[in-house]
């Protein structure tokens, strides 16, 4: 079967190409992909090329599809697992494998899996590591959302806590306990909000930063002050910009106190002061940013990791419970990751939007891989919508949905949107 796909090849060197996929073999899937969300982790990947960590052999001679965050269908599935799966089945996916050890993941380290293709071959070690999850929705996009979900619940998961006297680790961030998340309106952050509301595991506190009031603005539009009061949540919103003494700000934010939880959702070295500065005794500070800079570093109080008992943690990337738990809790309504996306597009703006990831502002960028679309923000569907029809109902659709995006507006573009 032939699949367009975009692939890296070296430094910024993606490609849209077609070729053909091998045939399947017994211990394989063939499957359809639908949506993608590229990830600024695809960003790093391109910035990286061969020297990137995931990269398991030469791209110029091997190169892989890009794209790690999809959902889809399955078209054929071997003998070996005729069992388990079905034609027909939708699927989310955990790309981070751990496979004997190794760091391979889809979308850095395959020929022949990754999000941003029309049709994969998903290998054997995706299934016999459980990573291939039916996801039982009747709309794609939270299936390509729940990989980022799933990285935000492990980063809450991480955290931990210690009582005096004991060396037993609680893990978790600290129930009924203050939470501060710094440069937390982007995407990730925006879902960090979201989960921290409506988790079983809640603080009675949470204090949202950051340096832009628009962003923090729309931040308070979708989750409120009211719906974090009906789940026994104080939920603060403050701008940081002009605070001269940041920490004194956010002391009496929290009562006049330090916090117990600090995640840190931007690389930038005295944002990660700002979090240490802001630790209570046994408080947990969470660096969630990946860096790309690989000697990225900051000063931390160590006088305080000794007598305050501060600890430090960070992940990269959910487990597959943690997809698990993200696909359970949208589909009860407890999570709705759509906050996330700000644009949309189709295959062929993936290569350009992966390589300007980080110039381009918003959220999520959601792809539909079948489809030939320019990237488009859904703020500028009404602007496009004055010439083009298409965009006018999209933005009709996502004006219904509080200018977000939704079940109806993909099912329009599936639709009406034209093929890749």
């Amino acid at each position: 079967m032939k699949t367009k796909a975009v692939r890296i090849y070296g430094v910024n060197d993606l490609r849209l190409e077609e070729f053909e996929l091998p045939p399947i073999k017994d211990d394989e899937i063939l499957a359809k992909v639908v949506s993608d969300s590229i990830c600024m982790s695809s960003h790093k990947l391109a910035m990286q090329g061969n020297a990137h960590k995931r990269v398991k052999s030469d791209l110029s001679k091997r190169p892989v599809i890009i794209g790690h965050e999809f959902c889809g269908e399955l078209v054929e599935v071997g003998k070996k697992w005729a069992g388990k799966f079905k034609a027909g089945d939708k699927f989310a996916i955990q790309p981070a494998l751990n496979y004997e050890g190794t760091l391979w993941a889809p979308g850095y380290s395959y020929e022949y899996i990754g999000g941003d293709a029309t049709y994969i071959v998903i290998p054997h070690e995706v299934m016999d590591m459980d990573c291939l999850l039916k996801y039982e929705a009747d709309s794609y996009y939270p299936g390509s959302l729940s990989e980022p979900v799933s990285c935000i619940v492990g980063a809450y998961h991480a955290q931990y806590h210690t009582k005096g006297g004991s060396y037993v680790h609680e893990m978790g961030i600290k129930e009924g306990g203050t939470l501060a998340l710094l440069a937390s309106v982007g995407p990730m952050g925006m879902g960090a909000i979201d989960y921290a509301m409506h988790a079983d595991r809640r603080p009675s506190r949470i204090v949202v930063t950051d340096i832009d009031e628009a962003r923090l603005a729309r931040a308070a539009s979708i989750y409120t002050v009211a719906e974090a009061k009906k789940q026994g949540v104080e939920l603060i919103y403050v701008n940081t910009k002009n605070e001269a003494d940041p920490v004194a700000a956010l002391k009496a934010l929290n009562g006049g106190k330090l916090f117990d939880d600090v995640f840190v959702f931007a690389p930038v070295k005295p944002l990660v002061e700002l979090a240490d500065r802001l630790l209570g005794n046994d408080g947990c500070l969470n660096f969630f940013a990946g860096p790309t800079d690989t000697s990225f570093s900051a000063t931390l109080n160590f006088y305080d990791v000794h007598y305050e008992a501060h600890h430090l943690v960070g992940t990269s990337g959910g487990n597959t419970d943690d997809i698990k738990e993200s696909l359970a809790m949208m589909a009860d309504g407890r999570l709705n990751p759509v906050t996330m996306v700000t644009h949309v597009g189709g295959l062929n703006a993936v290569a350009a939007t992966t390589i300007d990831l980080d110039k381009i502002p918003g959220g999520k960028k959601l792809i539909y891989t079948h489809k030939k679309l320019p990237l488009v923000a859904i703020a500028d569907f009404a602007e496009r919508g004055k010439s083009e029809p298409f965009y006018a109902e999209l933005a009709r659709l996502a004006d219904r949905h509080g200018g977000l995006w939704s079940k109806e507006a993909e099912d329009y573009l599936l639709a009406h949107a034209p093929a890749i």
